[in-house]
């Protein structure tokens, strides 16, 4: 008989008994649907031990490699600790560690939180202003290259944390966020897949991180970066990203202007539809989005429709709160 710990408290499970079936036993309402492992409603984590092979079917890489498994066909071998999904939104300290402006509207801000912590490039941390009020933002930094974890933060109008952020945040000063979150990353294991990643405005932060973090661990297949503004002034990290190309042969980045008309070296047109010309067919790429919600949306359909498996996408709309 095995023992599944929950929210502090341990449980004996019974032989044959799935996580699922053995919580609700004991008093646990886990959300679930299909009881297939199909609708993915009852989605677990686990903090410690394995959970089987089985229970993880049908996940994404990232969801896998973060211990995300399904529990109504978990039957676990061994003692396990699980969690909700959400579980985990504690506070850390952290300490800002420094503010760069990118340019008129985003802030490079640097954090150096107090003790380990772990995340992989293109996840997000919530960000706390106050008791009631957090705002997420993707992490553009990559562990084994910086030193510090770093957000882009767009000014947003009458914005409570962004505008705070940029006006009111100081080197030196102490602020609460929480542990990475979010399955918007790298996976290595398959080195020879086309990467195609697109955003817009400040979803370039994760996306920034993601290609440096598979360059840096050797991916060889191509990896074609995309950023989209209406005009010149919302673009950023443009030599850093050129700089990249010139060092990696595989990676080629292309800005991209919709509105008047783009300079040379730069593309004029709408992100996506300059991505889509350049790479019509994408059966067998992987495909990161991120950045305005209706962009990140019609690019889910579209590049499913040029042959990408949903399974390969994956997508970070950036929704602003309500002022």
């Amino acid at each position: 008989m095995t023992r599944i710990t929950f929210d502090n408290a341990s449980y004996d499970c019974k032989e044959n008994e799935s996580v699922l079936d053995c919580l609700t036993a004991h008093g646990v309402p886990v959300p679930s649907s299909c009881k297939a492992g199909v609708c993915q409603t009852c989605l677990m984590r686990a903090l410690s031990g394995r959970v089987p092979p089985e229970s993880q079917k049908g996940l994404k890489p990232t969801l896998i490699e973060l211990n995300y498994f399904l529990s109504c066909s978990c039957i676990p071998a061994e003692d396990i600790d699980v969690a909700f999904p959400e579980a985990g939104k504690g506070r850390i300290p952290a300490t800002v560690a420094g503010l760069e402006p990118l340019n008129s509207e985003i802030m490079c801000v640097k954090l150096n939180p107090v003790g380990p912590f772990e995340y992989r490039a293109g996840q997000y941390i919530n960000f706390f202003r106050d008791d009631s009020t957090a705002r997420s933002y993707s992490l553009a930094s990559v562990s084994s290259l910086d030193e510090c974890i770093k957000l882009h933060v767009r000014k947003i109008p009458d914005g409570r944390v962004s505008t705070w952020i940029h006006e009111c945040l100081n080197p030196g000063d102490t602020v609460d966020i929480s542990e990475a979150l979010g399955d918007c990353f790298y996976v290595p294991g398959n080195p020879d897949q086309g990467l195609l990643l697109i955003g817009t405005g400040s979803g370039l932060a994760p996306l920034y991180g993601i290609v440096r973090d598979a360059l840096l661990v050797g991916h060889t297949g191509p990896i074609r970066l995309y950023h989209g503004s209406l005009t010149m002034d919302g673009l950023y990290l443009i030599e850093e990203l050129r700089q990249l190309a010139r060092d990696y042969p595989n990676f080629a980045y292309t800005p991209c202007v919709s509105e008047g008309e783009a300079p040379d070296g730069f593309s004029s047109g709408i992100v996506l539809d300059v991505a889509l010309k350049d790479i019509p067919k994408l059966s067998g790429w992987r495909i990161y989005l991120c950045g305005n919600p209706a962009m990140v949306n019609a690019a889910k359909k579209q590049t499913f429709l040029a042959g990408a498996s949903m399974r390969d996408i994956y997508a970070d709309p950036f929704v602003p709160a309500q002022p």
